[in-house]
């Protein structure tokens, strides 16, 4: 354990995407209004309605998100309180309870989708509440050519469980295929209950300064 982020406030500048009263600043993928509940401060999904994604757009970002899976000890693998947070809506970080498993897979919690399964099992028994912080660094492209592939960064509970790793590509379902555009941020509806509060991004600067900065007067 790194450090617990749980209940972590927005920092200033920080883009607030959910403040655990309304679903205004979200959307269906069609554009319509989300159907998923609001209550005690976080968002339930209400299976069979479909993903809902952030009316917000992202290249580079810090995000942190905040979820608690369904206690479903008669399911298995996939079917255990699955789900998802799609960076730009293309990249997903699985959530599925994977809680107590030795050794976790590509589709288990915190896996980059089937193309990374994270370094070590960090995922809490069900209905305790969990953390995401993830550092996003989109695709370089030069029009649709893309130079550099996305990179991300993930800590699953205040352990490091995806370390700069470079992306192949998109994963599966996908919200579109234009890497080189920014993208929302979406959650998935996979036909089980799971919650999501305190979600909150940082837009992070493409590249820094290429000269010193100026030198300090004592």
């Amino acid at each position: 354990m790194l450090f617990d982020t749980l209940n972590a406030p927005a920092p200033d500048g920080a883009v607030a995407l959910f403040d655990g009263v309304s679903l205004d600043t979200w959307t269906k993928m069609d554009g319509a209004a989300p159907e998923w509940i609001v209550e005690d401060g976080a968002m339930r999904v209400v299976p069979k309605t479909g993903d809902i994604c952030t009316k917000e757009l992202f290249g580079d970002h810090f995000l942190h998100i905040e979820f608690k899976l369904s206690d479903m000890p008669e399911a298995t693998g996939q079917h255990k309180s699955n789900s998802g947070v799609f960076l730009q809506g293309r990249y997903e970080i699985q959530v599925l309870d994977s809680s107590g498993w030795d050794i976790p897979g590509l589709g288990d919690c915190g896996g980059v989708y089937n193309q990374y399964a994270p370094l070590s099992n960090a995922c809490r028994p069900a209905l305790a509440w969990q953390t995401y912080d993830v550092v996003f660094r989109a695709p370089r492209c030069e029009g649709a050519v893309v130079k550099e592939r996305a990179r991300v960064t993930v800590l699953h509970n205040g352990v490091v469980i995806h370390n700069n790793v470079e992306l192949p590509g998109v994963t599966g379902a996908p919200s579109d295929t234009d890497v080189q555009k920014p993208g929302h941020l979406r959650l998935q509806d996979h036909g089980n209950v799971v919650w999501f509060r305190n979600i909150w991004a940082v837009r992070l600067p493409r590249e820094g300064a290429c000269e010193y900065g100026p030198r300090m007067t004592d």
